[in-house]
């Protein structure tokens, strides 16, 4: 099941120079591992947890897999009114077309459904071609950037999740007309974040070079500079080698990683999404590692012991990210005992018609992060498999 992937620390550590223009990627890599032997994405299977991890309760992984299923297809009822493919707020505050459609599509198709296969195949297709729709064209000032004119929340988190959703349909659907200008996006896609890098290393929120950068959008968009790698598309090592150290810099004296590094506000939420975007660029040890996962512990500890102020002030993004740090740790056994837990919860919030709800960003947001975290053990979207 393992995709073929080359550490994005290694190509930082190569001697590349310049903004070299993106290559064509290679179908025959990117299919590895992720077809039956007539060469059919969509014959995929999904293995047991079993497979993966150490055994899970039979009842918990059928309710996991149960859940997950009411989950999208509460997510595909949402798209089907709409005639552009995204996913609407529901009761949410903030309208995050691009980022919520980008975090649904990856929950579908980490739930089995490449683009226009699967059962919700088409659902998929739809959410990608309205991603493909909003890249901004060559000739404007923010050329490759993915945006939508009625989206004043999703901004470069939103971009940096479009380019991990496309990265993943491409990998799922090399071939068709709708992968070859996914290539096309992917590659302009990633120019932009090269280019709004910042003096320091990190991101910010707009598509633009500022002297201002941010933790979590920083993480955001290596994740998504990570996924068009393994996809094919070239990626400037100096980037990744200024990325890499901005995020090591980022950790203080406790362990913990901190949203600036002039702000010393370190949660879980970001330790983790650090972690795992480490992991992301080929660093698995060493003791930035080592301190990350104390902290993490230490805290999950507390929060377990009812001390005040433990509790995640965005609990879908925690998860999200914990999730992906901890199913990347060596000891599966890690992962395995955090989401006994974790996943008891989150059955037991699930309400009647599949959905999770969140105040800010909706049932939509919701909802899609939490069948990532449910369909993250099988192993089918690319950026998650082992």
């Amino acid at each position: 099941m393992l995709l073929v992937k080359a550490s994005l620390l290694s190509l930082a550590a190569g001697a590349l120079g310049g903004l070299a223009r993106p290559t064509e990627p290679n179908e025959s890599e990117l299919t590895a591992g992720r077809t039956d032997q007539d060469g059919d994405p969509s014959a995929v299977t999904r293995p047991e947890l079993a497979d993966l991890a150490p055994p899970m309760d039979s009842n918990l992984q059928a309710g996991m897999h149960d859940a997950l299923e009411r989950g999208l297809a509460f997510l595909a009822a949402q798209q089907e009114p709409r005639r552009d493919g995204s996913f609407p707020a529901g009761e949410g505050e903030a309208h995050s077309p691009i980022g919520v459609t980008s975090l649904c599509a990856l929950a579908f198709m980490a739930g089995g459904s490449p683009p226009e296969r699967g059962p919700h195949g088409q659902v998929v297709a739809r959410a990608v071609d309205y991603l493909l729709a909003h890249v901004t064209p060559a000739g404007s000032e923010i050329a490759g950037y993915i945006t939508a004119a009625n989206d004043r929340q999703s901004r470069t988190h939103g971009h940096g999740l479009a380019t991990l959703a496309l990265a993943q349909a491409y990998n799922m659907s090399p071939a068709s007309t709708r992968g070859r200008r996914t290539a096309q996006a992917l590659q302009s896609a990633v120019e932009r974040i090269q280019v709004s890098q910042g003096s320091e290393g990190g991101w910010y929120y707009d598509a633009r070079r500022s002297v201002e950068h941010e933790g979590s959008v920083t993480v955001c968009l290596v994740q998504g500079l990570r996924a068009a790698h393994n996809a094919g598309i070239h990626v400037d090592s100096r980037v990744i080698a200024r990325a890499i150290d901005y995020v090591q810099r980022l950790q203080d004296d406790r362990g913990g990683f901190r949203y600036g590094l002039h702000d010393d506000k370190t949660t879980v939420a970001l330790t983790g999404a650090c972690l795992s975007t480490l992991h992301a660029t080929g660093i698995y040890d060493g003791l930035a590692v080592e301190r990350g996962y104390g902290f993490v512990w230490r805290e999950l500890a507390a929060r377990d012991s009812g001390q005040a102020g433990s509790h995640p002030a965005f609990p879908y993004y925690e998860r999200f990210y914990l999730s992906q740090a901890l199913w990347q740790h060596r000891d599966p056994n890690i992962f395995a005992d955090w989401i006994r837990k974790e996943a008891k919860s989150l059955l037991g919030t699930q309400r009647k018609d599949g959905s999770w709800s969140d105040r800010r960003y909706g049932s939509c947001y919701a909802t899609a992060m939490n069948c990532l975290l449910l369909a993250l053990p099988d192993g089918l979207l690319p950026i998650f498999q082992r």
